[in-house]
């Protein structure tokens, strides 16, 4: 039952890679400088490096928040951010937050068993939705007036130019989905840490695998099957839905969320400052989707170039509605599993 449980976080890890990889690539595949088979191929390999890597990272938050401790609960707590994302995504047609989902689900399984939901982790995740879309517009404009005042003295050619651009934006965008995946699989992965249906251990030689890395890497699997499946709609939507990007500014926008990403997912970069006295980040899960979109509106207000506010509105929305309607999908739910199907929902 444990194998059939995880399929939700499975189908919530290929909810995100259909929203998300918009967030590193749209830009480049709406602006016709990356091909979308391309873009799929670098996103999907690159994102699975990436979940691997954040077994360390931005999980734990998550587990403070509310411990899920049942295999149908955590069943129910990843379908309901899945269905989400997937509802709002289809009634929308824009980026929703995966990261606000999961965490309104979660919330909804603390007041479904009576659990307390720690204030302090959720003031530190919510106040992360303010600062990561900030921090995102702060770097992208500084990016783009530091890259416009350089242009001038550089002596190259129009076709290098757009050549160096293309390669600039697969690397960057490998750098987005290597960042996405190691700050968004605790989204997709977290609340199964618990209730695992791996192996402790599996050692191959000198090769040893935990259970939380084989489960990081199943759903990274999961993001880039979402990636190669559905994301291809929502790359063009974002990309050219907010205002009109140049292949430059596309680049900064890429460059910029995923260094918000990783700065929220890293832990050595966490003991880096620390060690030097300087304060770090949380390592929580932030929603790509609001950094990509305040790197967008950052460059958009240097450049004073018109920004489509409706489309912004909606955005913000959904981004309003995903832990609403994933808290209330996952009550629901935990009732039915729990007085219909009487499976236990969380440990006595």
């Amino acid at each position: 039952m444990k194998w059939l449980f995880l399929s939700s976080g499975l189908f919530l890890g290929w909810s995100l890679g259909a929203n998300d990889a918009a967030n590193v690539f749209g830009t480049a595949v709406a602006t016709k400088m990356v091909r979308f088979r391309t873009a799929a191929w670098v996103a999907g390999l690159f994102v699975v490096l990436g979940s691997v890597a954040g077994v360390s990272g931005a999980a734990g938050t998550l587990g403070r928040l509310g411990a899920v401790d049942a295999p149908a609960g955590a069943f129910m707590v990843a379908l309901a951010a899945g269905l989400a994302v997937l509802l709002l995504l289809k009634r929308i047609g824009l980026p929703v937050s995966t990261t606000q989902a999961i965490v309104g689900a979660i919330v909804g399984w603390n007041l479904h068993t009576g659990r307390p939901t720690d204030p302090a982790v959720l003031s530190r995740i919510v106040s992360s939705w303010l600062l990561c879309p900030l921090l995102s517009a702060g770097l992208a404009a500084l990016l783009f007036v530091a890259a416009r005042a350089a242009m001038p003295h550089m002596r190259i050619h129009l076709l290098e130019v757009d050549a160096f651009t293309r390669a600039g934006l697969l690397v960057v965008g490998a750098f987005g989905a290597y960042s996405l995946g190691q700050n968004n699989i605790a989204n997709v992965m977290g609340v199964f840490l618990r209730v695992s249906p791996f192996p402790a251990e599996v050692v191959a030689g000198p090769l040893r695998v935990s259970s939380v890395e084989m489960l990081f890497f199943a759903g990274g699997l999961a993001i880039a099957a979402g990636v190669a499946t559905y994301s291809h709609r929502v790359m063009k939507r974002l990309g050219a839905g907010l205002t009109a990007l140049s292949p430059l500014a596309a680049l900064i926008v890429v460059a910029a969320t995923a260094t918000v990403l990783f700065v929220f997912a890293s832990p050595g970069l966490s003991q880096l400052l620390r060690a030097h006295g300087l304060p770090a980040p949380p390592l929580v899960p932030v929603s790509s989707s609001q950094a990509v979109v305040g790197a967008i509106l950052g460059i958009s207000l240097v450049r004073k170039s018109p920004v489509k506010w409706r489309t912004v509105g909606g955005i913000v929305a959904g981004w309003a509605l995903a832990p609403a309607v994933a808290a209330l999908i996952s009550l629901l739910g935990l009732f039915v599993l729990a007085n219909v199907f009487r499976l236990p929902v969380a440990a006595p």
